[in-house]
Order: structure tokens, then sequence, then C-alpha cells
């Protein structure tokens, strides 16, 4: 069954029998419907209907999680029964059709009148059928390639102010975090094309800085343009970037959409670097929308090369629980050659590194920090420093207060970010 089906894992909550609400599901999302109609026949059913795997019962709730006009008409009321289902669901039914699959194991099931909760928690695909989509043309290699870290962590930065800044100011901008010392730039997801720094002018002022840097220094700092848009002026976009000997493009996944995300990976050899804003409002109701684990799968056969996980101790809602399991879903493989590197990022600096690099059990991943860089006391090459020597003692297994006792830009990080600062 694994090679001719997709699985998928969900939280249900009803007042039914959950076996009876999966069949439900699994009939809804593939050949059924709520009765059986003209032409469904034993035979189509066999071949085409998902499959209901496990139902696993959990504690009930007295209090639904969800309104729920159905069962106020058909008069059913609690207790609110909560499970675990895994379905099947047959390939042949979507073939390598990304918003299909999507509206598969998800689209109509949130609407379900048997349920007053339900959120998707994994999507896992076949191997082969898993490579007939897209593959991220860059990923964890060709990050480190266009960098030239080929080791440790990728420390990066966020343009900041988000917006305000004109093009030749974010090139001012981006000249300096350069020669402070960072492997990664990136625009903020609200700062797209806006009119006082036009696209197409803050990619052609912010690379005459980096194609300076590189010429005096040696190194490459790989910028990642923020080109959200419609599908045509991502493209041009992108070719802009490309000419200009740039490295990387940036996307907000979810106002994109995936159609939009696939065909910007085929027409395009540059990282591209996916940023999940918006994902909180599929994820922050316990019984609603769906755990990120789910969430990269679908992304992943876009052709992303990053995801952002969010960071640890950070200002977002997240628990650091989450955040750990998100990076680690990014870099277990669905297919050979296939996982994509995690962004760390919101309210980072030198005193969250150790427990990043013990929860990811390594150093393939990106350590983005905006004011822990550029609102360190001593400015930006000390907030760098102070990362990188964090970075240092985190491999060595080194205290960070011992580490910092020789290394005047750590204290100062410690003294301003530390107890009781954002």
């Amino acid at each position: 069954m694994a090679a001719l089906h997709i699985t998928a894992d969900y939280l249900i909550e009803t007042p039914l029998p959950p076996q009876q609400v999966a069949e439900v599901m699994a009939g809804e999302q593939s050949s059924g419907t709520f009765v059986r109609v003209a032409g469904e026949t034993d035979d189509l059913r066999a071949r085409a209907r998902a499959q209901v795997l496990d139902v696993q019962e959990l504690e009930p709730l007295e209090r639904p999680s969800l309104p729920n006009a159905w069962q106020q008409r058909q008069q059913i009321g609690g207790p609110y029964r909560r499970a675990r289902v895994r379905i099947a669901y047959p390939v042949d039914n979507i073939g390598p059709n990304l918003p299909t699959l999507a509206a598969t194991v998800a689209g109509n099931l949130y609407d379900l009148g048997e349920v007053t909760g339900l959120r998707l928690l994994d999507v896992r695909l076949p191997a082969d059928y898993r490579r007939q989509f897209e593959l991220p043309r860059q990923g964890v290699a060709g990050t480190r390639r266009c960098s030239g870290v080929a080791q440790g962590a990728l420390l990066g930065s966020i343009i900041k102010p988000n917006v305000g800044l004109s093009a030749e100011e974010t090139a001012a901008l981006v000249r300096r975090l350069c020669e402070a010392g960072v492997d990664f730039i990136k625009d903020d997801e609200v700062c797209s094309n806006p009119v006082h720094a036009p696209l197409a002018q803050r990619v052609r002022a912010v690379m005459r800085e980096v194609r300076a840097y590189r010429q005096r220094s040696g190194r490459n700092v790989i910028v990642a343009f923020n080109i959200s848009d419609d599908l045509d002026a991502m493209r041009r976009h992108a070719d802009l970037v490309e000419s200009e000997g740039g490295d990387c493009v940036m996307a907000s996944l979810n106002w994109c959409g995936y159609s939009a995300i696939q065909s910007l990976r085929r027409s395009t050899p540059l990282i591209l670097h996916g940023h999940r804003n918006g994902f909180g409002m599929m994820s922050r109701a316990p019984a609603l929308g769906m755990d990120f684990k789910a969430y990269q799968a679908l992304w992943r056969l876009a052709g992303v090369d990053h995801l952002h996980v969010h960071g640890l101790d950070g200002k977002f809602a997240e628990s650091n629980e989450e955040v750990v399991q998100s990076a680690r879903a990014c870099l277990t493989p669905m297919a050979a050659d296939d996982v994509v590197l995690p962004v760390f990022s919101n309210g980072q600096w030198a005193g969250t590194v150790h427990a990043t690099r013990s929860a990811v059990q390594g150093d393939d991943l990106l350590f983005l920090s905006g004011g822990g860089i550029l609102a360190h006391p001593d400015g930006a090459a000390a907030g760098v420093t102070s990362l990188r020597q964090a970075w240092l003692a985190a491999q060595a297994g080194i205290a960070l207060e011992e580490q910092a006792r020789s290394v005047p830009e750590l204290q100062r990080a410690i003294a301003f970010f530390g107890a009781g600062k954002r």
C-alpha cells in the first residue's frame, strides 16, 4: 500500500463515533459523497476510494472547539470525542498535481458538519511519487556553495527598518552588514516593491555593493530579495536578480500559492527562500488548521530551498518544542537529496545559540539575527562576532558565559540582550 497511497494523519473532534467520521472523511475526499450515487460501483470504490487505516480515540471534551450549525440543525450535542485518524489516498486519484494533493488531504474536510475540530498533522508520500514533484535546486549543499561556508551554521540578518529605506539607503545597510561579516541578508516579508524603494532599483543598488564586497574581500554574501508578486512579475524579478549576480530570491509562500511557487521554481536556478508568514492562522488553534510537519511536506513539493521555522525563546507564540520539531522536519528526507535548510529567526541572538544547536543536533541551519546584530551596543560587527563566538562555544561544548570571559563582544551581548531584555 505504501507505494500506491499517500497517508495523512489528522486530529478530529466530533460528537459522533470517530470511526464513522473517519469513513465520512475518506469518502468525501475520494469517490464518495453523503449518499451513494449512480456510477459508484463496488469496483470503482475498491480502486479509488480512500481507506481508513487507523483510529485512536483520545480524551473527550465537554465543549466543542468550533461552532457548528449543521450539528445544531441535527440537534446533536456532546460529549465531544477526539481521535487521531490515519487515511490513505490512492496516488492515482491525484497524479503529480500539488494543488489537488493539498485539496485532497485538507480541502473540504475542515467544513464537514460531523466535526467540531479538525487538524492535519502529517502527510507522507512514497519516495517515487515525491520525486515527480519539484526538488530543491540548491538546498543545504547549494546554499553552502553559494555562501562559501562549508561548515558551521550560516549566520545572517534582516534589513531593518522593514520599510522606509530608499534603494540607496538599503544598499548602504547591506554594505555595512557585509563588512560586519554576515553570510546572508534578507528582505523583510512586508518589503517587496514599495514606492520609496522599487525592487528593480533596490536589486541594482544592493548587488553593486555585494559585487564590490566580493571583489575586495573574496567572500560572497547571499542576499534574499523579496520578489513576492504575481507570477509574471516574480519571474521578471528573479531574472533581474540573476543578471545582477545574485544568488537568492524570497517569496511569501501562503500568499503566492502552490502553483506560482512551483512555476517560479521551474523558471529560476536561484536559491528559493520560502517565508511562511501567515502560518499562524493555520496553526495556532489546537483543533484547527495544520501542524508544520504537514505544512512543510506540501511546500517542499513546490521546490523551495529554505523554510522559516521561527526561533527558540523568540518573540512569537510558538513553543520551543514546536520550533525544534519544525526544524527537524525540514531536515528529514522525503526522498533522496530533498532536505531543505531550516531558517531560525525572530528575537535571535547569541544567547539562543546553544539551545538551537543542541536541538537541531548540528549546523545545517540558517540563523537570522536582526536586532541581535544591528542593535548590539558596539555595532553590527560586534553583533556578528558575538554570534560566531557563541557558535564556536556551542560546537566545542563550552558554556556561553565561559566563552564570554575572553570575548568582549559576547560579554556585551549577554549584558544587553540577556535576562529581562528582548
